[in-house]
């Protein structure tokens, strides 16, 4: 009986030891393993307070939230995510443009990074930027009266790239300013969302704006306000587009709920400094194993390590482009083979006082 019973103990180990599982075994296994993780990422907060603004923030691929979540889901995560609209009135008098001048002593490291300037360049310097799951570049204009608007000279009919509005503009470094119609993401900058104003006067208002107007004063003042176009110029508006929301205003940082239902993806934000200086930023994004995108919040938190005083949101997505002497600088989400999206409008650094500068290779 001991006999037989060890003959069986045996058979089964030596049926164990001998097993080989096919190929189909592995694969329907593996599956089963990926399935339960998905069902665990999808159904977990933080991945829903991801993914359905990130992708809700698109111009053409909303259906991404709806293919994963039914629509209470969508409409529940984007009414916790959302921006307190701040609509207090700036106070230019606060900005006092002067000396930027290299100093002597600095308060951070950040400070003396901005201060300090590229050798036999007086006009800007960029800033690369390398976050945990971000990178980008920071421009730092020092003379508040070398930026300028730069405007598509085929409004209606046809946008250009930031490379082009600097190469017709004289323009050393330009990022992408206001949004534009784009269908199923074939927008092609020709028909700009909301005002533009250019040199005093108001060329361009069309439907579909934010209402928020951004831009810069006669005395090269970063404005932010949702007055009417025909009441900014009379503010003193030289030059203007309309987009948002307004990030910081007045020192004053505005309040985020969540990730305030612009999830994470590639922007462009415009800041200004109580010195004068000016803050062009650019973070890149959706390039997987090389920049997801930021937040508000996160791009909220490199402005106050420069300690911008007033900043506003500007088009982004794939629209977010940088130029750099008649390049293209940085990696959009597209179109980098052709040199960035088409826009409808451009904020470029010019040198009116012919300061020190490198050479442009044409």
């Amino acid at each position: 009986m001991r006999a037989i019973r060890k003959n069986k103990i045996h058979s089964i180990k030596k049926s164990i030891k001998n097993f080989r599982p096919s190929k189909m075994t592995f694969l329907i296994t593996f599956m089963d393993i990926v399935a339960v993780l998905v069902l665990v990422i999808i159904n977990s907060t933080n991945f829903k307070n991801f993914w359905i603004p990130t992708a809700m923030t698109t111009m053409s691929h909303k259906y991404l939230a709806y293919t994963l979540y039914d629509e209470e889901t969508v409409n529940k995560v984007m009414s916790e995510n959302y921006i307190e609209a701040n609509t207090e009135e700036l106070n230019l008098d606060d900005i006092t443009i002067g000396d930027t001048s290299e100093k002597s002593h600095y308060s951070s490291k950040y400070e003396r990074e901005l201060y300090t300037r590229d050798k036999d360049n007086d006009l800007y310097k960029i800033i690369r930027l390398e976050e945990k799951n971000f990178k980008g570049y920071l421009t730092v204009v020092y003379d508040p009266s070398d930026v300028e608007l730069a405007v598509t000279d085929k409004l209606g009919k046809a946008g250009k790239s930031v490379v082009n509005l600097c190469k017709e503009n004289k323009g050393y470094v330009g990022i992408n300013g206001g949004g534009f119609e784009d269908l199923d993401g074939w927008g092609n900058g020709s028909i700009p969302y909301g005002a533009i104003i250019q040199k005093g006067n108001l060329i361009w208002n069309h439907a579909g704006g934010s209402g928020e107007l951004i831009g810069f004063t006669k005395d090269h003042k970063l404005l932010l306000t949702n007055k009417k176009p025909e009441e900014a110029i009379q503010s003193g508006m030289q030059d203007a587009v309309e987009f948002g929301p307004n990030l910081i205003v007045n020192g004053k940082v505005t309040k985020i709920h969540g990730d305030g239902g612009w999830g994470t993806a590639p922007r462009t934000i415009i800041a200004q400094r109580k010195d004068g200086i000016v803050l062009f930023l650019i973070i890149e994004g959706r390039l997987p194993g090389y920049s997801i995108g930021a937040t508000m919040n996160e791009a909220i938190e490199v402005l106050l390590r420069y300690k911008a005083y007033n900043a506003a949101n500007l088009d982004g997505g794939a629209s977010s482009t940088m130029a750099v002497n008649y390049k293209l600088y940085n990696r959009p989400s597209a179109g980098a083979s052709y040199g960035g999206r088409t826009v409808s409008n451009a904020w470029i650094v010019t040198n009116k006082k012919n300061k020190k500068v490198p050479v442009v290779l044409k």
